[in-house]
Parts: structure tokens; sequence; C-alpha cells
């Protein structure tokens, strides 16, 4: 990819009009809300959500413009140039107010997101935006108020009352563009629409997979994590990391009375305030009555007997305090005596080499590193592992042989800049949600997504092929591509000739390899692998993610050098929406 010639080619272009009286510069294509927002002016607004499409349909932000008969909304209408805009006329202001009145007056005498500093503002942004502009609900208004909607608790998580709804469509949003779950739509018409789940289903029973972005996006309670419905004080907010998958979201907990009650999406580069049904949910497991709390003992005389042990986990859900049948509480001096002084005898006895350790990635770095610390230094000898290397061992060690770098080549979000998306051992939609999001939405904007996999995996409903291929024929079918874009004159020859080495050897390797001998091996039509090999090589910009199904092979290290030979020949690395990614199991799998 060159780089601009001239300046004017990156420098987005600037237009310059008057608001409330001062002059304003935008960006083009720049609304008039964002405008406001960055020069510090107030401009109510209920379905307007930064980094969401702006919907325009809630008519809280409307604006005057000058020499224009009707007003519109500031969050989906444009600066241009010369463009004289009052928000705070009398025009303007007055269709503001009755917006809120409205909606004000349609909601429940007690809601269900309660302002932090206020409590009596019991209705989220609604309540807060009308305390703002000074607006009280009429009597003959609250007369008029709509017959309110049964509240849905089915769902585990999240509680639904849409006696609180405004129809601004966020939730809908949330779902069907953000995370594109389609599940959350919006049916009827007139004073009968309302918010649906799947085809009118309570949520619970519905398809949802509680990945809790529409709770994050509901301006005015309506759907609330049931955890948090009411007051919104907690007594510290704890920014964090989620601690499961590896694609890194930033995460805020909020803790009351030294418990997680809930937890929002953090601006990240990953997630850029996404979760998933881990991430968002997942944390009551720090609060389970069967967690260790305190050192424990084995009780004299009580035998190592696995099956008691499956019995006794089986019971304790019922009754925690069964495990004092086993074992007994301990102070930590006498636990770490007790487990130090049993490996020193082990050590003693045996020699150094009798003791091995076994670290984990759900550990930061520097508990890794005193871990081997421990191991190396304590125990005396050289037997230290980690679960990182028998999860992508493969992987690492032909990035390290192919690119000089175990680590991915950019962050998974950047699919956003990609024309094709290669997704082979993996699937996205249950094991890395977050990132399936950006899948998704790059499918939606016309990015190709194939998917090469053994069995059509859920991503498969947005891909542009899938290549289901026999297990264990993963390099066949590789190779079959690579051999394809040699054999077509697709290869990148001046990446070739500046960034690469073996070309010929790579190119002698794959001549047995045509997609008309791997047919019958991998189970691909030849003129389909030819067609995906094309593809790939031609697109502005082409990624592979690859998972577990890749690396997790006798032959998972060939696996991934053959993805790593078919984005070199293509030249498809070092460029925004290429490179290779392997989604990586656990949070600090990459630490």
């Amino acid at each position: 990819m060159n780089a601009p010639a001239k300046l004017n080619e990156v420098m987005p272009q600037v237009v310059e009009f008057t608001l409330d009286g001062k002059k304003a510069q935008a960006y083009a294509g720049e609304t008039i809300l964002t405008v406001a927002k960055r020069m510090g002016m107030e401009i109510p607004h209920l379905c307007y959500k930064e980094g969401y499409r702006a919907d325009g349909n809630c008519r809280a932000c409307v604006v005057e413009i000058k020499g224009e008969r009707t007003l519109a909304p500031s969050c989906c209408r444009s600066a241009t140039a010369g463009m004289e805009v009052q928000s705070k006329s009398e025009r303007a202001v007055k269709s503001q107010k009755m917006v809120l009145e409205m909606l004000l007056s349609d909601m429940p005498d007690e809601g269900y997101k309660w302002d932090e500093q206020d409590e009596s503002l019991q209705h989220g942004e609604l309540s807060q935006w009308a305390k703002k502009a000074g607006v009280t609900v009429r009597p003959e208004l609250k007369a008029l108020r709509r017959e309110q909607p049964v509240a849905d608790v089915s769902h585990p998580a999240m509680a639904v009352n849409l006696d609180a709804c405004i129809q601004c469509n966020r939730c809908v949003r949330a779902c069907r563009e953000e995370q594109v779950n389609d599940v959350i739509g919006y049916a009827l018409r007139g004073s009968h629409s309302e918010i649906v789940f799947d085809l009118g289903d309570n949520m619970g029973d519905s398809t949802c997979v509680a990945c809790g972005e529409c709770v994050q996006a509901c301006p005015t309670g309506a759907l609330m994590p049931k955890s948090r419905v009411g007051s919104q004080v907690v007594d510290k907010k704890v920014d964090s990391v989620c601690p499961f998958c590896g694609v890194g979201c930033l995460i805020t907990y909020n803790v009351k009375d030294n418990k997680i009650i809930s937890v929002d999406g953090r601006d990240g580069p990953a997630n850029h305030n996404r979760l998933c049904v881990k991430g968002r949910f997942g944390f009551d497991y720090a609060h389970n009555p069967q967690r260790l709390t305190k050192p424990l003992i084995r009780k004299a005389g009580v035998p190592k007997d696995p099956e008691a042990i499956d019995e006794l986990n089986r019971k304790m859900s019922e009754d925690p305090s069964i495990i004092s049948t086993m074992f007994r509480e301990a102070t930590w001096e006498e636990a770490l005596d007790l487990a130090g002084g049993g490996l020193k005898a082990l050590r003693d006895k045996y020699g150094k080499k009798a003791l091995a350790g076994f670290g984990s990635a759900k550990g930061s770095n520097e508990e890794a590193y005193l871990f081997q610390k421990l191991v190396r230094t304590g125990f005396g000898s050289n037997n230290v592992d980690h679960c990182t290397r028998l999860c992508h061992a493969s992987s690492v060690a032909a990035l390290l042989e192919g690119v000089g770098s175990g680590a991915v080549s950019n962050q998974v979000n950047d699919v956003e800049h990609s024309g094709l998306i290669m997704l082979i051992g993996s699937n996205p939609t249950a094991n890395h949600p977050v990132a399936a999001t950006w899948f998704k939405n790059a499918a939606k904007k016309g990015t190709k997504i194939v998917l090469a996999d053994p069995r059509v995996t859920d991503i498969g409903k947005h891909a542009w092929r899938t290549l289901q291929f026999k297990p264990d024929t993963d390099v066949a079918m590789l190779n079959a591509m690579i051999y394809t874009v040699i054999e077509e004159g697709l290869t990148d020859k001046a990446f070739l000739k500046n960034r690469a080495s073996n070309f010929e050897a790579l190119k002698k390797n794959v001549q047995g390899y045509s997609p008309e001998a791997m047919e019958p091996i991998c189970g691909i039509p030849a003129q389909q692998l030819r067609e995906v090999a094309r593809e790939f090589a031609r697109s502005k910009a082409s990624m592979i993610l690859w998972g577990m199904g890749v690396s997790q092979h006798v032959h998972g290290t060939d696996n991934a050098r053959c993805l790593i030979a078919l984005c070199a020949v293509t030249g498809q690395i070092g460029k925004p929406g290429s490179g290779l990614h392997p989604l990586r199991g656990q949070n600090n799998v990459q630490g």
C-alpha cells in the first residue's frame, strides 16, 4: 500500500458554519451534534449513542437552520459551509422540551435506572435531560399515559421493563448492527409499536446470546442487568481486562459492599465497549460459596480418593460446609510450611528433577516470571512448562520461523480494512464472540469471509465461501491455494523480492499440489479452491485468523507454515487489513 503523496490526501476537509451565533468548524460529513459536543454545547439527545449509526428518531435533538422550513435532527444532519444553526432558539427549545415531556409522561412512577447523584431522577438519560431543560410533566399528559406492558424477567441475567421504553431503537442497533445477533426487533406500527425478541418471545426464551450490548445501550433502564435495577450507586469502579479469552476486552467492574455487582465494557483497542456473555455476566464465580478463601489441609486419616472428591464437589453446591468432612482450615503459615516442606522432601529424596511446574495463561507476566523462578531456583530444575505452549506452540514455532515474531501481526478489529477474511480452525462466535462481531460487521459492509473448517460453524451464515474440507487435510488444501497463486501469476513480486526468501524452494515444494490433484484428498472442488485463492491474492487486503483447529495437530506447525506462506506469496501482510492472527484461548496467552 503506497503512502499518500500529498498532505491534503490525508487531512480531512474542514467546513465553517455558525452554531448559536459562534463560529464553528466541522470536518466533512460531521454532524451538527458532534460539533456541538466538541464545542461544549449541550443539545438534548436520546436515540443517539456515540459509535452507533445515528437514527434521528427521538427528535429530542432538533435544531433550527436558517432558511429551512422544518427543524432538523442534529444527530444525523451534517454541517455544511455557511450554514447558520440555532439550537437554543425559541422554536427549537420548545420542540425539544415537548419531546422530553411527552416521553416522560409515559414513564412508570418508579423507574429502573436511577441517577447516581440524584435518585429522584429515575429514568436514566431521559430524566437527566428533562432536569437540564427544566421539563416537568403536566397532569393532563400523565393522565393519558399508555397502557403499561408487563415486565419480562425470564432471562437469568437481564430484566426487560418496556414500560420505560421510549422506542429510541438503540437496543435494536446494538443487537443487529453492533453485535449482529439479530434478536431484537421493532414490530407493528403507530401506537402499537413495540420492541420484540425474535417473534415476540420472552427474552429468556429467545435466541439471545446474552452479550448485554442492549443493556449498555438502553438510555432509560427498560433493559437492565438484574443486579443493577434501580439504584446505580456503587462503592467503587475498578478498570480491568476481561479474564476469559485472548481478545483482550477492557472492562470496568462495579463494586458494592466489596462484591462485583455488574460489568461495563470499556473503550479498548480490541473491543470498543463491546463485551460477550462471559465478560459481562461471568463474574459470579468470584463470590461463589464453593470458592476457597482460606487454606485447607486434608484431615489426618482421610485417604486421597478421587471418587470421594467428585462426590464432595457435587454436594458442595447444596451444602458448602460439607468440605469440613475431609479438610480443615489452616493458617497461611501452616499451609505454606506443609506444601513447601513436602516439595523440599521430595526434592531431597528423589533429586531436583523429580519436581516440575506447569503455569497458566490466566496469570500475569509477573506471576509467570515468579512461577518459573520458583521452579528453577527453588526446585533447582528446568522442568517448567506453560499451557500457552500446549495450545499455540505450533503457531508460535511457525511464526518465529516465518516472520520472526510469535505474536499476532495486527489486532482483531483491523478486519474492518480487509477485503477478505479467512477463518480456519476456529469457531469465533462461541470462543471469541467479541472478535466475531468485527467479522460480522465487516461482512455487512461487503468484506468477503471464507470459512475453512471440517464443520460449518455459526459464522458460516455470513461467509462468502465455505471450504468444508476433510479433517486432517489442511496442508493439502492450503498448498493447493499456494499452487494456484504461483501458477496463475498472482504473486506479489515486489514483496517477494524485498521482504521474502526461499520462494523458489516453496514453488518447487507445491508443484505436486494442484487443486485438481488435491480435490479428492481434501474434498473441495478444484474450481472453488482456485476461486478462493484468486480472491485472496487480488483483494485489497486479506487477513487470516485461526484457532486450535489449526494448531493442535501432529502437523500443526506445517498448517501454520502454509498460512504464512500464503500471506507471503500474495504480499498480504504488513498493511492495514492484512496479516496473520492466531486467536488465543486465554487472556494472557500472548503475554
